[in-house]
Formats: structure tokens, C-alpha cells, sequence
């Protein structure tokens, strides 16, 4: 039986995620924070977490890069990516006059903002854990809606006010598998990178550039994130196309490791899909 850890508790996306991997037998592992389901794992209460890393519409998940960068030895082993639909809920019997506040995750108020301006405006809106927590919070709290999955209030008893209150129809999040070793090239993979500098100096990013052009590698991802050393002192996160294994991307990160101080490999996995 495999132990899934996933960002909890009951009736969140990231539930939804791990399910959708379709394995036999599973035992599930809720978590109350992303760092909680990194350390699941890495203390061998899980095999594999689950954890998003990226929305469509709110860009990278912080708390997912900076553990998979500073804080883990952990690695990408799969990508997954789910079309995401927010229901606004609320105890039963509430009607959408009678909301005056709402709770919800960062993400998923990010994800719905102007919907809430256009239809709940001056509402107050506080921040949950989870998406599942915050349609717990409102099923038992009169007046309080909350942003999150229409499974959620299934499971909380909640009642749906109103469905797809996300901002854009093609709203997706990606979701990554973690755990230990690197997985096998099957010809239709991507590779996660944490790229350190030795120091700042004009061209650095171009050098970095370059050695993915030499080798006609294909970026579908490129982000500046504080080393947390000091201010100003960054390092650059990067999903591109192709196999650590691959000979040409090989190259590439020996030809890198010889310039910059580190080249952390996050994760040689396939691609979604």
C-alpha cells in the first residue's frame, strides 16, 4: 500500500491531484501545510507527497519552490495538472445577501478576485490553510462564505451559493509528486533546476541562456528567487524540455556546473499528459 501525503484536510484540490494518480491501493496522509507534507515524506510517513507548484493565473506556488530548492533533498518524480473550478459555499440556507465575509486560501482569492469585487464588494476576506478549511469554516459560521471545491461541501455539509466563481474558464494548477531518486528517461520528460550564481555580474543570465541555446534546449519556465542570504542576491529557477539523461541536456548542466557555484536537479520526471 503506498501513504500519499497531500495538503489537507479532506476536499482539497490537492486531494483531488493525488487521486487522479489512479493507484490501487492507497492509504491518504493529510498534511496542514506544504512544508508538513515535505516532511512526511522525507521522516518516511509518507512514500510520495503531492503539492501544487503552479497556477495559471497566480504563477508559482513560494512555499513549494523554496522547499524543493532550500529545504528538501526530495525529488519531482511526476507532474500532474487539474482544471480548477471554485464554488462559493456557505451554511446551509445562506443566500448571497446575506454574506458578509468570506474566507478562503490566498491562492483561491487570488484565483476569483474580481468575481468577489463585481459581486460580494467590501466583503472582508480572511485566509485558511487550506481551501477544505475554509468551506469548514464557513459551513459552520452564519454569514461567512468561502471559496473552494464543490467535493468540500459535499463532505462539510455546505451549500454551493454559487459555481466556477474563478476568474478565467482555463484556470489550472499543476501539481508535483515528490520523493526520493530520480526517475527513468522516457523520451517525453522535463527537467526542474535550481540555478546558483557565484556572483552577480552583468551577463550572468545571458550565460546561463546561452548554454541552453548551444544544446537547442527548449525553456518552458524561468524565475528569479531570493537565495535568502541577502538582499539582492538571487538564483534562478528553470523547467525545461528534456532528460537529465538526454545527451544534450547533460551538456548543457556539465557546461553550467564548470560556471555557476551550484546546479541542483529538482527532478527528471515526465511530462503531464
Amino acid at each position: 500500500m503506498t501513504t500519499i501525503a497531500y495538503l489537507g484536510p479532506e476536499g482539497t484540490f490537492s486531494e483531488v491531484a493525488a487521486l487522479s494518480l489512479g493507484m490501487p491501493e492507497i492509504k491518504s496522509h493529510s498534511c496542514v501545510s506544504i512544508a508538513e507534507v515535505f516532511e512526511a515524506v522525507e521522516r518516511g510517513k509518507a512514500d510520495i507527497g503531492v503539492v501544487p507548484i503552479e497556477n495559471s493565473i497566480e504563477g508559482s506556488v513560494v512555499a513549494t519552490l523554496d522547499a524543493l530548492v532550500f529545504d528538501s533533498s526530495l525529488e519531482i518524480q511526476q507532474e500532474l495538472v487539474l482544471d480548477i473550478r471554485f464554488a462559493l459555499v456557505a451554511s446551509p440556507g445562506t443566500a448571497l445577501a446575506d454574506v458578509t465575509s468570506v474566507v478562503a486560501h490566498p491562492q483561491a482569492s487570488g484565483q476569483c478576485r474580481r468575481w468577489l469585487e463585481r459581486h460580494l464588494p467590501g466583503r472582508p476576506v480572511s485566509a485558511a490553510n487550506s481551501n477544505a478549511e475554509a468551506v469548514a469554516t464557513a459551513a459552520s459560521t452564519p454569514g461567512t462564505a468561502a471559496l473552494g471545491p464543490a467535493l468540500a461541501a459535499e463532505i462539510y455539509d455546505a451549500e454551493v451559493l454559487e459555481d466556477d466563481v474563478q476568474d478565467y474558464a482555463g484556470n489550472q494548477t499543476r501539481f508535483v509528486v515528490i520523493g526520493r531518486g530520480l526517475r527513468s528517461r522516457t523520451g517525453h520528460d522535463k527537467t526542474s533546476l535550481a540555478l546558483f550564481m557565484k556572483r552577480d555580474k552583468p551577463g550572468a543570465l545571458l550565460m546561463i541562456l546561452s548554454e541552453f541555446a548551444y544544446g537547442d534546449i527548449n525553456l518552458t519556465k524561468i524565475q528569479s528567487r531570493p537565495t535568502k542570504r541577502q538582499l539582492g542576491d538571487y538564483m534562478f529557477f528553470v523547467d525545461l524540455e528534456g532528460h537529465v539523461d538526454d545527451e544534450h541536456v547533460r551538456l548543457a548542466l556539465d557546461c553550467l556546473r564548470l560556471k555557476l557555484r551550484e546546479v541542483k536537479v529538482l527532478g527528471s520526471y515526465p511530462v503531464a499528459g
